[in-house]
């Protein structure tokens, strides 16, 4: 099992200004791969604070200017709100400018917000999705392509730049409910999931239905597992609180946009009650300390979890998120990495 960082871009109501943001991620992505976290994960969302990033490709150029050899994957590029041939030049051009170092992890979207500022109707979003896929793939991979669909018609073009990467850049599927996992899987995906703030029962029905697919697939070597939560590693009990209260101001609202409609205001999305409790976070989520962790951690590389991709960008101070990402590599990692595969 691998380590990721989720460069989430979250502008908590304590900055500056957005600008910091970015500057944070920079330094994280640095301290990632100095220290051997095996990829760095950008996402792509609009109109709000959290995972606030309008373009993936952006910044991962930005970040592969400040590292040398790390692969970055959008996480993910959200297809029903983008043009296909758009969006083929830009990550032909990002694989380009990162010398082959871009991993594209597509999805069909998950905040009504978005997709009624864009005037996509989201009930649509999966045919949408499946079409738009099928022609991403084409204009990376293919020379004067043309397409007749429901959603895409044009005559033949090719893309220019080509990609580096032939015949194109590593595909990733974003997949949460266990049966898409399992159709994914077995059509040979590698596959980005989180359970949110579920429980291990959920992440292990989410990899089972995972590693199913990829049996019925019958590829060697099988498809790739991701699996994103958020985490933090702590210094003692009373960091872990703290970290926790973090991690439910966030999904205060992060919940808002994923689960109603949203209520967004000035960008900021206002922050709601949820579900979930601080007891329910402490025991689903990746935050404790590193004795803490390493137990945890060792249940899902158990499970058959490829990579555990490890969002760290939850309120706290950036000193703190890179204390956090210091102590993974040096505290958490060598405690089960006699039994587990790790990055070196």
């Amino acid at each position: 099992m691998e380590f990721s960082l989720f460069l989430s871009c979250y502008c908590p109501e304590s900055k500056a200004s957005t600008a910091e943001v970015y500057g944070e991620m920079l330094e994280m992505a640095e301290a990632a791969e100095r220290l051997g976290y095996c990829g760095l994960t950008v996402p792509e969302h609009h109109f709000i604070n959290i995972l606030m990033n309008p373009n993936p490709f952006m910044l991962a150029v930005k970040v592969a200017s400040v590292t040398e050899r790390i692969p970055i994957t959008t996480a993910v590029a959200v297809l029903p709100l983008n043009d296909m041939r758009r969006m083929a030049g830009e990550a032909a051009l990002a694989d380009v400018l990162t010398g082959g170092r871009i991993q594209i992890g597509v999805g069909r979207g998950a905040f009504p917000y978005e997709f009624e500022r864009y005037g996509v109707d989201f009930a649509k979003s999966r045919e949408i999705f499946d079409e738009s896929l099928e022609v991403l793939i084409a204009l990376l991979s293919e020379e004067e392509v043309s397409w007749e669909g429901d959603h895409y018609s044009f005559a033949p073009m090719t893309i220019m730049p080509r990609p580096v990467q032939r015949p194109h850049p590593p595909i990733w599927i974003a997949a949460m409910a266990p049966l898409a996992l399992y159709h994914c899987a077995k059509r040979g995906w590698n596959v980005q999931t989180t359970p949110l703030q579920g429980s291990l029962d959920l992440a292990r029905a989410q990899v089972d239905s995972f590693l199913e697919g990829a049996e019925a697939s019958g590829r060697e070597p099988r498809p790739r597992l991701s699996l994103l939560r958020v985490g933090f590693v702590t210094r003692d009990a009373a960091h872990t609180k703290a970290m926790i209260e973090h991690a439910y101001g966030y999904y205060r609202r992060f919940d808002n946009v994923f689960k109603s409609p949203g209520q967004v205001a000035g960008g900021r999305i206002v922050p709601i009650e949820i579900e979930a409790t601080h007891e329910d976070l402490a025991e689903a989520l990746f935050i404790g300390t590193p004795e803490e962790l390493a137990e945890k951690f060792s249940l899902y590389a158990e499970l058959g979890v490829d990579e555990i991709n490890l969002n760290m960008c939850i309120g706290a101070s950036h000193e703190e998120t890179l204390e956090s990402i210091e102590r993974l590599a040096h505290e958490v990692m060598p405690q089960i990495s006699g039994r587990f595969r790790l990055t070196a």
